[in-house]
């Protein structure tokens, strides 16, 4: 008799072992599926929030691939904006670029950047979108880099370049969804002072994230209900 209600007795631990695995599996099943939901759902109301606005005029010049400053390194995931000064008064934009494009020869340092603002508000795109650049430090990996002439010490930006890094952030912002708290600063990153007006002046900062976001208010690229715009 003790044999068998031992037996019963195993039998049942077994039973209430097996449903607690199953429940598990199940409970791990619902969280994996809610999980890619909830990601879903979080891009779309970002595509929503954000409107995208027409490209500015960019000129590409490509940096030759090389390991200093285009190593072709995949860019999987954009996940924010990074603004930089050139700390080189005075210098242009196409000038800033050929020092990357010249660092294959040189090999002296690992520096690039996606874009270069001029002081005249030429930008000029050195990396491809889809490929990462070296500029930003640990955070090369999810963002999109922005490099600025500026023609003094003080960092300030010309109107002109100002504009144009507007209509830059704002077209970046509607491709990738990105809000206003994604757009950061190389000293948000490293605490290095750069872009050194911006963080001198803080609330230049926020007075130009806020302008970002009034442009793509005022310059929608489909008006509001039109069939591209719910597309």
């Amino acid at each position: 008799m003790a044999n068998r209600a031992k037996r019963q007795l195993n039998g049942v631990v077994r039973k209430v072992l097996l449903t607690i695995s199953i429940g598990t599996i199940l409970m791990i099943l619902i969280c994996i599926v809610l999980s890619i939901f909830v990601n879903k759902n979080e891009v779309v109301i970002n595509r929503k929030k954000i409107d995208p606005v027409e490209k500015p005029e960019i000129v590409e010049m490509l940096l030759t691939p090389n390991k200093y400053s285009r190593p072709q390194t995949e860019l999987s995931k954009v996940r924010g904006i990074v603004v930089h000064y050139t700390a080189n008064p005075g210098s242009t934009a196409e000038g800033n670029r050929n020092y990357f494009e010249n660092l294959k020869d040189k090999k002296a340092t690992y520096a690039s950047s996606h874009f270069v603002v001029g002081l005249d508000g030429e930008i000029i795109q050195c990396v491809p979108l889809t490929e990462i650049a070296y500029c930003s430090n640990h955070r090369n990996e999810d963002t999109i880099s922005i490099e600025c002439c500026h023609p003094d010490k003080s960092g300030k930006f010309e109107d002109a370049t100002y504009k144009s890094l507007v209509e830059l952030v704002a077209w970046l912002c509607g491709e990738y969804n990105l809000d206003k708290n994604r757009i950061i600063r190389h000293y948000d990153v490293t605490g290095k002072i750069c872009p050194k007006y911006f963080v001198d002046h803080e609330d230049k900062w926020e007075e130009f994230k806020k302008d970002v976001f009034t442009y793509i208010d005022e310059h929608p690229l489909y008006e509001k209900g039109s069939n591209e715009e719910k597309e």
